[in-house]
């Protein structure tokens, strides 16, 4: 049943609320299930095994109308976006590009990851802390994902600056701002040339490899990327790809001195380290929310959504559903029952997840090697916040 909207009330713009929003969440689990919200028109499922079911459920809850609420409701189905796409068409562009991102282009970044690793975390030993987001985890990503894709050393730094402008949060504007509106034209345009001259002369990078991933559709039909489709795919690496695990980092560097037990355990035994990024993705859950748009009638928990109705998955409070994790609100590395929908499932599974995997275990083996232990100035954090992502953008560490 949906409890009066005086007794709940969740604001997913609401940044007091975004710095804890687990109680509002467990009372939604518990009380309203099918919650709605009048105010920005939208419903939200927050139980883990409704979240589960209408993520694989791409016929009825559809992502071509938009999947952050301040866009939804515009359709977006012309676009070659994946994000914003249904099957089958989703279905088809996803599986051309996975040719492109294939595991073995992921493991072969191992090595690199680590280097770069090495290679901001050593200026700060002996030192008496610095900001472990600024400093480490959102140049990390952006520097990784710079170098798969194929750019060059000389630009890599332009690059990078460019991708934390897109990550730009205005005060009051949000995420739609000029500087991260103008950052993202001047990314497209840049990879846009870029892709030019790789079908000219390939290289061994991700963006050669966009331009050659070939596939037959459902029509019998054999065909390559377009550019609108490699620039837009390349795009939303290099935002999606640099912002999931910056924010999983500052995850890390909030929650291990608070919890220096488990963080013991992975300095002790790095083999734990794997179980540790897959706790941090549940127990804080990078982009917790999900929006999708039903296509028909929805009847669920004796409560009727519309058709065309604004859903919001909360992947976040799914993560912290005692129906599915005993002890939901422990942080604990050792887990045995892992499964999370922190990055997505079933169609819309996130492409990148093995590499923000291999990024996080390579950088808390070498934070932890360097610095087995932290404190961090709460006062001085930054909390990053959206309608959909949950982070900081800002986290001194003392050392």
């Amino acid at each position: 049943m949906v409890a009066p909207a005086d007794e709940i009330d969740w604001d997913p713009f609401d940044v007091e609320v975004d710095k804890n929003p687990y109680d509002v969440w467990r009372r939604m689990r518990d009380d309203a299930p099918v919650y709605r919200n009048e105010r920005y028109d939208f419903w939200a499922l927050s139980r883990y095994a409704d979240v589960l079911a209408a993520s694989n459920d791409t016929k009825t809850f559809q992502s071509s109308h938009g999947t952050i609420l301040e866009y939804m409701g515009t359709d977006f189905g012309e676009m070659d976006v994946l994000i914003f796409m249904d099957p089958p068409a989703h279905t088809t562009l996803r599986a051309i590009i996975s040719r492109a991102f294939t595991p073995k282009r992921t493991l072969e970044m191992g090595d690199r990851i680590r280097r770069i690793c090495q290679d901001l975390l050593d200026p700060h030993v002996g030192s008496e802390g610095f900001d472990y987001v600024t400093d480490f985890a959102q140049q990390l990503p952006s520097m990784v994902i710079s170098s798969m894709l194929g750019v060059p050393e000389s630009e890599r730094e332009q690059v990078r600056r460019k991708i934390d402008e897109i990550l730009f949060l205005d005060p009051d504007a949000g995420m739609i701002n000029d500087i991260s509106i103008n950052a993202r034209l001047w990314m497209a345009e840049y990879i846009l040339n870029e892709l030019k001259q790789r079908r000219k002369g390939p290289r061994d990078d991700l963006l050669t490899a966009l331009t050659q991933a070939e596939m037959t559709d459902e029509l019998g039909v054999t065909r390559k990327l377009n550019d609108n489709e490699a620039t837009d795919f390349a795009g939303l690496i290099v935002s999606a790809g640099t912002e999931t695990v910056a924010r999983l980092l500052g995850w890390a560097a909030v929650t291990l001195p608070a919890h220096p037990g488990q963080r013991k355990v992975m300095v002790d035994d790095p083999s734990a380290i794997p179980g540790g990024i897959e706790e941090l993705l549940r127990y804080e859950a990078p982009s917790p929310v999900q929006g999708r748009w039903t296509s028909r009638e929805v009847e669920l928990h004796a409560t009727v959504i519309p058709a065309e109705s604004k859903v919001l998955l909360l992947t976040g409070s799914a993560g912290r559903d005692e129906r599915q994790y005993p002890h939901a609100d422990t942080f604990d590395i050792t887990r045995n029952h892992r499964q999370h929908v922190s990055f997505g499932i079933g169609a819309h599974y996130c492409l990148g997840a093995a590499l923000a995997r291999l990024e996080g275990r390579i950088a808390l083996e070498e934070t932890l090697r360097r610095f087995p232990e932290w404190d961090v100035d709460m006062s001085m954090a930054v909390q990053a916040h959206t309608s959909s992502v949950r982070g900081w953008s800002s986290v001194p560490i003392t050392l």
